[in-house]
């Protein structure tokens, strides 16, 4: 909405105004501090010359919401910024896009794999810590289940990682089998072996809700993830992502990647990388 008034050049206090507000109040609704009612917020969309009906709502349904979703009873378990990841999870009801380098994506790693990260962390957690982070994270792959089309692009590095160890790193490979095999996602591998670019060295993720002009996205960086809306920011990472998109391997299935005659693909590269593991045994 702050956006919205902004672009139509109106000041706080005339908006406010417009609905019968002051102006304090309407600045703490566009900093997310209280909510704001539908009527209201179509009156202000009207004033600002917003006529985007699916925009407006996304905006009304995300509005109405009190934020007390099932991150709820994990606050102040975890850090804040995964209860604002795991909300903006839960609206990303079209699409959720993924880049991870040498990590496997949260929302696709075994609970034996996030043990083994959380324990080798630079930042000492207790087993407690541990134990909520674990069950926070599992939490968050109930989005799977949900609408959206779930794209990851995951570097072949993070499937060769050892701190896992080599059972953890073999059945959290099956597991991204089993992953993949899901209607509404999509895993492909970007390989060592490509020569046309640097891959991105950063890991992030776009979620977009039922608007796409409503997007979100959140760059992972060390310790706490930065949040980003602003539509030629999230335009850039789109670009970013469908680049990396382009440039890894195509997803593959079990039915045609384990023929002879097929080419290389991300299904049988993490089948290969798998079957390696098994080996070694």
């Amino acid at each position: 909405m702050r956006r919205l008034r902004l672009d139509a050049d109106i000041a706080v206090q005339a908006a406010a105004a417009h609905v019968g507000m002051r102006g304090p109040q309407l600045n703490h609704i566009e900093a997310a501090r209280t909510g704001l009612d539908e009527d209201r917020m179509r009156l202000l969309a009207t004033l600002y010359g917003c006529t985007n009906e699916e925009y407006l709502l996304t905006l009304a349904a995300m509005g109405s919401s009190d934020g007390k979703g099932w991150w709820s009873r994990h606050r102040r378990k975890v850090p804040s910024f995964a209860l604002d990841l795991a909300e903006l999870e839960h609206w990303a009801t079209s699409a959720y896009l993924n880049y991870e380098t040498f990590l496997v994506p949260g929302l696709l790693q075994t609970e034996q794999y996030m043990r083994e990260l959380f324990e080798n962390s630079e930042t000492s957690l207790s087993d407690e810590e541990i134990n909520d982070t674990v069950c926070f994270r599992r939490d968050r792959q109930q989005a799977l289940d949900g609408p959206a089309s779930f794209r990851f692009v995951i570097h072949e590095a993070a499937l060769l990682m050892a701190f896992a160890g080599r059972d953890v790193m073999r059945d959290q490979l099956a597991h991204l089998l089993e992953a993949a095999e899901r209607p509404n996602v999509t895993i492909q591998i970007f390989p060592f072996s490509v020569r046309a670019t640097l891959p991105y060295s950063g890991p992030f993720l776009i979620t977009e809700p039922a608007s796409p002009a409503l997007s979100t996205v959140v760059i992972d960086a060390p310790g706490e993830s930065a949040f980003n809306d602003l539509p030629e920011a999230v335009a850039q990472f789109r670009s970013r992502f469908d680049a990396l998109s382009r440039l890894a391997l195509p997803p593959g299935d079990p039915t045609t990647s384990s023929r002879p005659q097929s080419g290389r693909d991300s299904w049988g590269v993490i089948q290969h990388i798998k079957h390696g593991l098994e080996l070694e045994r």
